[in-house]
């Protein structure tokens, strides 16, 4: 059994405190705790039914699955009306994947290693979409500066930003999923070579049935949504408690448990020297985030919550997610991973996260 799974016990533990009515901030802690070993028995699930379809569907499978968790979450949060939430913990996930995860692995392998070396055409490939897509990303919050809008609070919930900035969002969304399409055909066929290394990325064996990988992975979604629910339930609450901004809560904490058990297996891999692995697994999520799940969000806000969702971010998110971006491309641009390079951008996330805790 995975050490991950021994986080379960918060599953019954996150119920019985909600329904004991217990302080807020053990609800989300104990919820928060339980959604990472379902999380990640979603990705084995996931994982199995890649191994059966073959390299192409399998693809499209982990696209498909690959961030159920992250957006069950969403879903609950826009629904609540929680939509700065939602739009805190996408770029929150985009700055986990790129400075956390990634530094946490080049630091990790770097232990007792003067250098890594990994392939610069796939990272570089990988970060330019994520480059792109932050740009993309900037531009509703640009035309809202540039009319004289005030943008956001970080504490308040707007709606109301205008019809024309939801429908250039949406516009927007459809561009990025669009890119990541067409990434995902440069990266499973024209160029596959380039991101699956030969000796690094074992092919999974497909040990479960379709049927049982099926039941799990339904089964472990029913799981999530209720531990999400009362996640979100109790986030502004527990905020308050905890003495920090709800925006550090959903940036930091809510973006980091739907993906926590994937973040440990690029570190590990780091350490059994598999580099191109782990900056595949940091770069290739952060890019999953900004190309395919946050426009999957927009659209979806249209149907869930009480209003379309403008991806008008605050000037804390765009700066957070320029240094993201430009750190991430700026350290795998020579295909070379250290420890000193590592510690730099764990070095960012730790500095940016004291900045979102009094935001």
């Amino acid at each position: 059994m995975r050490p991950v799974f021994v986080l379960g016990v918060f599953v019954p533990v996150a119920a019985a405190l909600h329904f004991g009515d217990a302080d807020s901030s053990l609800v989300f802690a104990a919820s928060a705790l339980a959604i990472v070993p379902v999380a990640a028995l979603m990705g084995d699930a996931t994982e199995q039914l890649s191994a059966r379809a073959g390299p192409g569907v399998g693809g499209l499978v982990n696209v498909t699955f690959g961030n159920a968790p992250e957006l069950i979450i969403a879903i609950f949060a826009l629904a609540d009306g929680l939509q700065e939430v939602v739009k805190a913990s996408l770029v929150g996930s985009i700055l986990g994947n790129c400075l956390l995860v990634l530094g946490a692995a080049m630091f990790a392998g770097g232990m007792g290693r003067v250098r890594q070396r990994f392939s610069p055409t796939a990272a570089q490939a990988l970060a330019g979409m994520v480059l792109v897509a932050v740009v993309a990303l900037a531009l509703p919050s640009t035309l809202a500066l540039a009319r004289h809008l005030h943008l956001p609070s970080v504490s308040q919930v707007r709606h109301g930003y205008g019809g024309d900035l939801e429908a250039v969002s949406i516009a927007v969304s459809v561009v990025l999923a669009c890119t990541y399409l067409a990434g995902l055909v440069f990266s499973l066929r024209t160029h596959r070579d380039l991101f699956s290394p030969a000796g690094e990325q074992a092919e999974v064996d497909a040990a479960w049935p379709a049927r049982r990988s099926l039941a799990v992975l339904a089964g472990a979604g029913v799981v999530v949504a209720l531990m999400s629910e009362l996640l979100v339930g109790s986030i502004e609450h527990a905020a308050h408690q905890i003495g920090v901004s709800q925006f550090f809560l959903s940036a930091y904490v809510v973006a980091i448990v739907g993906n926590a058990a994937e973040h440990y297996v690029a570190v590990v891999a780091a350490i059994h020297d598999q580099m191109d692995l782990a900056v595949n697994i940091a770069v290739g999520s952060a890019s999953q985030v900004a190309l395919l799940l946050a426009p999957v969000v927009v659209l979806l806000s249209a149907l869930v919550g009480p209003a379309p969702m403008a991806l008008v971010l605050n000037p804390y998110e765009l700066l957070a997610l320029a240094l993201g971006a430009g750190l991430a491309a700026a350290v795998t641009f020579d295909g070379s991973a250290t420890r000193s390079r590592g510690l730099l951008l764990l070095a960012v996330y730790a500095a940016l996260g004291i900045v979102f805790v009094l935001a």
